[in-house]
């Protein structure tokens, strides 16, 4: 047989959880805060690639693609996968690696094969909301944020 405390702690703490979840207490501004700023940490490269008009691209002086108006569109394996990809590249070639994201975009641009950072297609091929997230997901390389 079960001990009357037990039953009462089993008994209650289903009523307790449901009503922690419905209540309004003031304690939410402060996570509102911080997912605010961690989720503008995250945002910014996407707000940035947004920020210009619908299909149009900006091209650095060395002729690569660094931001394509359109909104990224990938999954999040594929985010991962873009993001690791590029990390990997950025540690192996060693330095500042915000200084590693135009000649890794421009290797992926002009690269004949295809690589793992790159859905499997070459640039060509991708989607402007693809490549969109590629360079979401290489500028978050930079910034070790892929998880």
């Amino acid at each position: 047989m079960v001990p009357f405390a037990v039953r009462v702690v089993l008994l209650a703490a289903p009523g307790l959880l449901a009503m922690a979840g419905c209540s309004s207490t003031p304690t939410p501004s402060t996570p509102s805060t911080e997912t605010s700023s961690s989720t503008g940490a995250s945002a910014a490269p996407t707000t940035a690639t947004e920020s210009l008009a619908p299909d149009a691209v900006e091209v650095s002086p060395g002729g690569v693609t660094t931001k394509v108006g359109a909104p990224a569109e990938s999954t999040e394996d594929d985010y991962f996968q873009n993001c690791r990809a590029a990390r990997t590249y950025m540690d192996t070639h060693g330095g500042d690696p915000k200084a590693q994201i135009e000649p890794y975009l421009k290797m992926l641009q002009s690269a004949p094969t295809v690589g793992s950072g790159e859905f499997d297609k070459s640039w060509m091929q991708l989607s402007a909301g693809q490549q969109s997230a590629i360079i979401v997901a290489v500028e978050s390389a930079a910034d070790a944020l892929c998880g």
